[in-house]
């Protein structure tokens, strides 16, 4: 049984200084892919995330960019670009995980325009253009997972704004798995629910918070980061062939 699922693989991940983007980034690279560590502003935390997978005997390298225009895109791209053909001679890649994303949100009555927009930019827009623009260095046959989030089957009218943003991303899914898949392309979207990351450590680390998200699972515990590393990690190799278009709940049956 070959362990090295993604061996000569090349891996895109966006936000992977933390985290869900951090535990998908150890777990691509554990199936032998060469990962690209994407990271807005935390330097350090990238680099301990390459450090991380080096020292388990993979390969990675990180690239700094603020993911929330056309511009940022462009300067993760020529980045990207620098470093594969120095690697690798080419800067073609073979998958891309779409996670980098601003987790929370106003209220419905309490957004602005300005938080309207920042939302939509960051969690909308430069995944639409990071794809776009990436078209042509994605390998047929090659992913893209988007990660998602489970509020976009579950009402949580207190963040109104940002469950829109990922209802886009749901779409954006659907039609790029129309798309792209005479190339052989899958696009998928991952769902997680409520997940143990520093993002939630604030609420989910109080006995109260902890007790209402677990009592929310139908397994009856708070989600992992490396519980969504896992799905990542099948749909991107060739075992997830044959799923494409797909919205894939991974809230452990949250709101059942």
């Amino acid at each position: 049984m070959n362990l090295k699922r993604l061996e000569g693989r090349i891996a895109v991940v966006t936000g992977a200084s933390r985290g869900i983007g951090r535990a998908i980034a150890l777990r691509l690279a554990a199936e032998g892919a060469l990962v690209a560590v994407h990271y807005r502003t935390r330097r350090d935390a990238a680099a301990e995330t390459v450090s991380a997978i080096e020292a388990a005997g993979g390969t990675a390298f990180a690239i700094g960019a603020e993911l929330d225009s056309l511009e940022g895109v462009d300067r993760l791209l020529q980045v990207l670009d620098e470093e594969l053909i120095r690697r690798t001679g080419i800067n073609h890649f073979d998958i891309l995980v779409n996670n980098a994303g601003i987790g929370t949100s106003p209220s419905f009555e309490e957004t602005s325009e300005e938080d309207f927009d920042r939302l939509f930019a960051v969690n909308v827009k430069a995944p639409f253009f990071l794809v776009q623009q990436s078209i042509g260095r994605l390998r047929d046959g090659g992913r893209i997972i988007n990660i998602s989030s489970g509020v976009t089957r579950i009402a949580y009218p207190h963040i109104m704004t940002y469950n829109l943003t990922k209802g886009a991303l749901n779409t954006f899914t659907l039609h790029l798995a129309q798309l792209l898949g005479p190339r052989g392309i899958t696009v998928n979207a991952v769902m997680p629910g409520i997940i143990d990351t520093d993002v939630n450590a604030s609420w989910l680390h109080t006995p109260n918070g902890r007790k209402s998200a677990v009592e929310m699972s139908a397994l009856g515990r708070v989600g992992e980061p490396s519980d969504i590393a896992d799905i990542v990690a099948f749909t991107a190799s060739p075992d997830g062939r044959w799923i494409t278009g797909q919205m894939i709940d991974a809230t452990g049956g949250s709101h059942l």
